[in-house]
């Protein structure tokens, strides 16, 4: 399943990571294992941050992909279900408005 993972990362320990050099080389470390299908550096709330696309085939799988950050940065991770177009076509749509609406 298609998942979007935020990242939050706190000024500490990551100012610290860039300091001594090893930033860049914990950040490639992560991505090289967790291979999302894309990501992107940004601003969250004033403070560093990330949005990564992944694949989760199940739930067991989550704290693979968030352990990294929160031990290398002590960062936040917010993981939410992302859809495609064609992902909502196939909900059914039409049906659950039947039932509920």
């Amino acid at each position: 399943m298609r998942m979007l993972l935020t990242v939050e990362l706190p000024h500490e320990p990551f100012n610290a990571a860039v300091r001594d050099g090893s930033a860049g080389a914990k950040i490639r470390n992560i991505l090289e294992t967790c291979k999302p299908e894309a990501v992107y550096f940004t601003e969250n709330d004033g403070r560093r941050g990330a949005t990564l696309v992944i694949d989760v085939d199940n739930a067991s799988q989550v704290p693979s992909f968030a352990e990294p950050w929160f031990l290398y940065f002590n960062a936040d991770c917010k993981f939410r279900i992302a859809m495609t177009p064609e992902d909502l076509q196939q909900a059914g749509l039409e049906q659950l408005g039947k039932k509920w609406g």
